[in-house]
Parts: structure tokens; sequence; C-alpha cells
């Protein structure tokens, strides 16, 4: 009894500028056309050159990649990286109570990875970051469906507690936890999905080959309501256990967002972040490539040199000539031009808006008359949500989740330490000061962020293209498929070889685009015997 508890808690959890030109019959020797002139004010770098625009997970991890390929091979190429935004990580960074750095970081965005999440993984243990766990973050938790709970786990000590696990089996019954658990394709589509860290990982150009080698057509195809219905999984079950992990995870509901994504959402075993935030991971593999980074500097557009396959990357700090471009960006949100023969190819794609507040408060619970509880109940500590109270005809929770991350103590103005507990709360709207101060009562310190969080992600079978024209790649081809941090590197990696296959007729690992090498060049460890092996960073 005891490890299914665990087990059911566990997981719950786990981005044209055309020039009109006077074209005349013949040319004189001081009036040039506007592209001659701007290409003889561009400097020819003799050594090639990259462009990554964006300087997240999937943009930094990037210029790693091809700083590997340099180490390993001697490949004689600069990386420029250009972000709009001021900081490094993308959709990871951190905030301060109080902007006082002597308190505990808030993560204001992605907050957690996983044993399975490989390079982050192997990243914190390269560059010496300290983890923290997450193992019991999820003990107290109810289901809140915007008129009730549908059930609270309430027990602290709930691995232990034979009463939190008849609460489940009375309300679920035996067969849907286990059912989702035992479920083998979902336990073939982590193996599967491991197999991208091993040798024999394919290369793609296209998700859907990707998805078709991988046996993943049901998973993109189906939502994940459908999916677990047709293997048995209990409706009940699947609303609101398996739909709170898809709205907390990626705000979206479980008849809405595709399988694959659903069973990710399951998938926390082994979760932790950086002590210091997850940002880290992605400044040090900036600092290791070696790259030229140009925040605060937006990529207006990006045009082809005529007669070349290089391109011209316009910016708002000027213009250069580059070899080749790696897109980590989502593309209609970076608001640049692009030929339009390519811009057709990326269809749009829409994302969650997502209202992220972080708030510390003197409640060490929150207000259990908000819940319709009687005064003085203790609410749980982290509150998910379900969209089964509309569905049948009641309002929809105003948050998709709110958690209490933990307890801070700072000294008041009269010198004493007051201790106050640390929230993160995720909506559809923004969440008034009024609404927090009923919820919360005593309301110390708020920060509000807007994300275009992830992308929405229905039952699909169409994806942009990872190769957008020669020298072009776009990592966020990926997003539809899969969108997680890890994810982003995954991707990043596989576009990285097919970019230094296509230029420099060598890759991360040699000449080789997949299958396993022959042994004879820069093997660092057995592939085939060694569970730390993992591609990319070992060869």
């Amino acid at each position: 009894m005891p490890s299914l508890t665990r087990l059911l808690i566990l997981s719950l959890f786990a981005s044209l500028a055309f020039c009109i030109q006077l074209q005349l019959p013949f040319k004189l020797p001081f009036f040039k056309h506007k592209e001659e002139v701007e290409l003889e004010q561009l400097a020819v770098d003799v050594t090639p050159r990259i462009a990554i625009i964006g300087a997240g997970a999937g943009g930094s991890s990037a210029a790693f990649w091809i700083s590997k390929a340099k180490e390993r091979f001697g490949i004689d190429v600069e990386i420029d990286v250009y972000d709009r935004a001021s900081y490094i990580g993308g959709r990871s960074t951190i905030v301060y109570p109080y902007n006082d750095t002597t308190l505990s970081r808030l993560e204001l965005g992605a907050s957690i990875f996983v044993d399975a999440n490989k390079n982050l993984m192997r990243a914190a243990k390269e560059f010496n970051l300290t983890l923290t766990s997450f193992v019991d973050e999820f003990s107290n938790t109810g289901l809140w469906d915007g008129g009730k709970f549908d059930i609270i786990l309430d027990d602290d000590t709930y691995s232990k507690s034979w009463w939190t696990t008849l609460k489940v089996l009375w309300r679920y019954g035996y067969s849907s936890p286990m059912k989702t658990q035992s479920i083998s394709s979902v336990k073939n589509m982590i193996t599967e999905y491991l197999m991208l860290y091993t040798a024999e990982s394919p290369r793609w150009d296209n998700i859907a080959d990707l998805v078709e080698k991988m046996g993943w057509k049901d998973f993109v195809n189906s939502t994940t309501l459908d999916y677990l219905t047709a293997r048995g999984v209990g409706e009940k079950w699947s609303k609101e256990m398996v739909e709170a992990a898809t709205r907390v995870n990626y705000g979206q509901n479980v008849d809405k967002i595709h399988a694959l994504e659903g069973a990710c959402s399951l998938a926390a075993n082994g979760a932790s972040s950086v002590l210091k935030g997850n940002f880290h991971i992605f400044e040090k593999f900036l600092n290791h490539s070696g790259a030229n980074v140009y925040l605060n500097t937006e990529v207006k557009s990006i045009v082809r040199v005529p007669t070349s396959s290089r391109w011209i990357v316009h910016s708002s700090s000027g213009s250069k000539i580059y070899n080749a471009i790696i897109l980590a960006a989502p593309f209609h949100q970076t608001n640049m031009a692009v030929p339009p023969d390519l811009a057709d190819l990326i269809p749009p794609q829409p994302y969650v808006h997502l209202h992220v507040t972080l708030l510390t408060t003197r409640s060490e619970r929150a207000n259990p008359e908000y819940f319709g509880l009687p005064p003085g109940t203790q609410t749980p500590k982290v509150i998910l949500t379900t969209y089964e109270g509309k569905r049948a005809g009641g309002i929809e929770p105003e948050f998709n989740s709110i958690s209490y991350l933990g307890r801070i103590n700072r000294k008041s103005d009269y010198g004493d330490e007051e201790p106050e507990w640390t929230v993160k709360i995720f909506s559809k709207d923004r969440i008034s000061d009024e609404w927090l101060e009923k919820v919360f009562g005593n309301v110390g310190w708020v920060y509000r962020k807007e994300w275009d969080a992830y992308p929405v992600l229905p039952p699909t079978f169409t994806f942009p293209p990872v190769k957008l024209d020669q020298g072009f790649y776009y990592v966020n081809a990926f997003e539809p498929f899969i969108s997680t941090m890890e994810t982003e590197t995954v991707a990043s990696r596989n576009v990285v070889d097919l970019l230094l296959h296509e230029e420099f007729g060598s890759g991360i690992c040699g000449p080789q685009l997949s299958g396993p090498k022959d042994g004879t060049e820069n093997v660092t460890h057995d592939a085939n015997t060694d569970d730390d092996f993992v591609l990319g960073w070992d060869c």
C-alpha cells in the first residue's frame, strides 16, 4: 500500500523587407544597387560564422554542441548568439522575494527537470551545479474543480499513509491508476525516448518521420483522454488526476492535449532543479561554447546573399554575413522578417498565454472559506485543478494551480524576523490584489509575469520543417511534438549535427549521421554498456 500511494502521486507530476530597386539598362561606375553596396560594406570574415537566434535552452545548447565539434575535430567556425532579452535562459529565469538576493530564489518559468532528462542532468554534473530535489513537493495536494475539492491527499507523510491510499482507491478504483502506469505503449515510449541519447539515435529533418520511426503516431494523433480511455483507463481518473498534471504542466485539458505531451506530464520521477536557478545551465553552455553573445539585440530580418548559400542577419546592432542560421526561438514570436518562401513553411503556432503570480504571505495556508471549507480547516499546500466542474455546468477554476513553495524569514522594520511563505500561482487571467487578499490574507510582496509559456498541443501529424533552406535550421520545429527544456537541447543537437554535416562534412561525433560508429574515432564511452553515455557529450 505505501508504495502504491507514492506511485499514484509521483505519476501525477512529472518566432520582408524588400527594397524596390531602380533597374537601369546599364551600370554606372558611381551608381550601384543597394544590395551591392550593402555587401561591400559587410566585412566578409575568413572564418565561417553561424548565427543562433535565441539564448534559451535551444540556442545556448546549440552553441554548446557546435563547440563540442570544434574541440573534437578542429572545425573552424565562429558562433554569434542573439537574443532581444537582457538575460540568458529564455523561459527559464528567477526572481527573489522583495528583490532580496539573501532570500531563496523563485523560478519564474521552467522549474524542474527529471532523471530521464539526460542532457540537463549531465550539464549539472559537468558544470558542478548543485541540485535540489522535489521528492516531497507534491505531498498534501488537493484537486479543485472550481466549486469543490474532488479529493484531498492531506497527509504530509502521504507515502506512508494508508488513509490517503484508501481515499484514492475508493474514488478511482485500483485498475485506472495501475493501468496508467502499466500501459505497455507508455513504457515503450519511455524506452524509445531514451534511445535519443544513444549512439544509435536517429537524426531527422522531418518530425513526422521521427514520429513514425519511434512508433509514436498513436500518441500524437490522439488526445490524452482518448488514448487512455481506449486502453481501459477510467474517465474519472483521466479527467481528474491526469488532467491536474496536464493543466499544471501545460495549461491544457486532458481532452485537448495530445497523448505524447500528456504522458510527459506524468513523468516526474526524480524531479530536480538547480539550486541557484536553472538558467545557470544555459549560461554555462554559452560560456563553454566561446560564442559571442548579443543580449538586448533584436534580429529584424534575415535575407539571402544573392547568388550564394549565405545569409545576412540585420539586427538592432548592425548587419553580418553568416554561413548558416539556427533559429532557436518560436518564429512567429520573433517578429523578424525572412524570405516569404521560408515564412510560408512555418505554420502559425498558438501558445498558452499564462499569468504567473509570485507572492509572500504570513498565512501558512490559503483561506479555507474561499474553498467552501469550514473556518480553521487546513487547506492543501498544493492545489491543482480540473475542468470537470465546468464540464458539469459549474464554473471554471480561477487558477490552474497554487503551490506553497517554502518559508522565508525576513527581518521587519523593527529588526525581528517574521516568517512568511512563498506562493506560486499559474492562471489563465490576471490575479487581482483583491483576490490575493481574499485567499491569502496578509500579502507582503507580489510579482507578476505573463508568458506565452507553452505551445497549444492538440493531436497533430503536421510539423514545421527542421531544415528551412540550405544553411537555415529551425530548432523549435520540435515544440508542437514535445515542449520541455530538455527536448529543446535534444532538438538543437539534431539541428547542429545536420548543419555541421552540410557545411563542414562532420558532425558533433564525426562524419557519420546515425547508427553506431566504427570504433575508430573519438569514442569516449561504450554506448552499449555504459548507462552514463549521453550522445553529444560522449561519442
